[in-house]
């Protein structure tokens, strides 16, 4: 044999065994595509957020070798919180092995994304925000608004506000106002405002605010005529901090507006200075770095100088904190699934299994490091959400403050729009929604 043909055959051998390891290495990684938004107007909410996802994983990694010896791994793509970027992300994205779920954070781009990930079969989480039909998982079956949806969020509030003013009964007669972000996300809620109106009898006005907010005067002095009883501030980025101010300088009292789950982060209330004191705004988890997992990740993960988050100030706040939540319910929905499809990289329909059997009680909440940063929550195959359980928080100049018990939405109420929802949309797009029933006993 040619000492040309020898060198050839070894080179074809160390290939191959190159790409055997290279193979390897994959099958046993599990892979999260970041769709992330860390410049421009909303790069508070994206730093924080996907600060706190990335820190959680890296937490499972150095401390547990990953999820039952399942390296976690990902990779981030800048959107600006733009549809068209987030949608190139997705497409740069979707072939790399091992996908486990897509968490972009962004209504639109969520929005733009559902037809192809139900192709895909990859779950698409939407935690806080989204498609409110998604709930319903006999149409959306890869769909998770995890936590909470805009109509639940909204329920909360209107029973908060309920609350404050001594039951239901009494907001007959009031004047609410909405001022809303001028975006799929913002107009979310407009429908079911008109809803809870019309039950409780109170009067509704629904105000829009040009993207990306940083001029309101002309809605606040309409506020001002209209004289209302509440302001939900249904804002995102720049809009928040801006609304607060120009509600002081309009005379509006900053006690009486109520922030949606975008809108209640210390981001939305620092630039605002001595404006947003007595601020109040629901939340699905609470700020704070004094929960077990927070000081494990300042421990293992800041100790190890792998940190996500470029200020440690922020460690423990709220955006940082639902990172932290939503890595949680990622890591859990998979671990859940390699109990049925074994410790081993999965496919997106597989974690899809682990999504939809998330049962995370107070007991196993408390065992995960995060007891009182969250509740609880409870994925079936018709409820894609869990059970919508709120708290609210009031800002006394320096932090955040719970200042209600956990609060659930109207489901009598909320779940048949919810369903009749869904059916429109999977009779415009030709789907036959599943049976749970029978996908439960099979």
């Amino acid at each position: 044999m040619s000492r040309v043909t020898k060198l050839q055959r070894l080179a074809a051998t160390v290939l191959a065994a190159g790409f055997l390891a290279f193979g390897q290495a994959r099958a046993d990684e599990q892979y999260f595509p970041l769709q992330s938004y860390r410049v421009g107007p909303y790069a508070a909410g994206g730093t924080g957020f996907f600060g706190g996802f990335i820190d959680y994983v890296n937490l499972i990694n150095i401390r547990d070798g990953g999820v039952n010896g399942v390296k976690l791994t990902w990779n981030e793509c800048e959107t600006q919180y733009e549809v068209e970027r987030g949608v190139e992300c997705y497409k740069r994205q979707k072939s790399h092995p091992g996908v486990a779920a897509w968490n972009p954070l962004s209504v639109g781009i969520a929005y733009a994304m559902i037809d192809d990930i139900t192709e895909d079969k990859v779950p698409l989480i939407t935690i806080n925000h989204g498609r409110t039909a998604s709930t319903d998982g006999r149409v959306f079956p890869y769909v998770f608004p995890l936590l909470l949806n805009p109509y639940s969020e909204t329920s909360g509030i209107v029973n908060f506000i309920a609350g404050k003013l001594g039951g239901a009964d009494n907001l007959r007669g009031k004047k609410l106002v909405v001022l809303y972000h001028g975006s799929p996300y913002g107009k979310e809620t407009i429908p079911i405002y008109e809803l809870l109106s019309r039950k409780f009898g109170f009067s509704v006005r629904q105000i829009e605010v040009p993207h990306p907010g940083n001029e309101q005067q002309s809605q606040w002095l309409s506020i001002r005529r209209i004289k209302p009883d509440y302001v939900v501030l249904r804002g995102w980025g720049v809009m928040n901090p801006v609304a607060l101010k120009t509600a002081v300088k309009t005379g509006f009292p900053v006690d009486h507006i109520i922030g949606n789950v975008w809108s209640n982060s210390e981001e939305d209330v620092r630039p605002a200075g001595a404006a947003a004191k007595g601020y109040i705004a629901i939340t699905t988890q609470a700020s704070g770095a004094q929960y077990p997992v927070l000081q494990e990740i300042v421990k293992t993960v800041y100790g190890a100088g792998k940190g996500n988050l470029q200020d440690k100030n922020r460690i423990g706040s709220v955006y940082h904190n639902l990172g932290i939540v939503n890595g949680i319910l990622n890591v859990e929905a998979l671990r859940i699934a390699q109990r049925k499809f074994g410790h081993h990289t999965l496919t997106g329909d597989q974690v899809r299994w682990g999504f939809e059997n998330l049962r995370l009680d107070e007991a196993r909440v408390a065992v995960l490091g995060a007891k009182g940063l969250f509740h609880s929550i409870n994925v079936s195959c018709s409820n894609h959400e869990g059970d919508g359980r709120v708290t609210f928080q009031q800002w006394d100049g320096a932090k955040w403050n719970v200042i209600s018990d956990w609060i659930s939405p109207d489901w009598a109420l909320l779940r048949p729009i919810i369903e009749n929802a869904a059916q429109q949309y999977a009779t415009e797009k030709g789907i036959r929604p599943r049976d749970c029933a029978a996908e439960q006993k099979s």
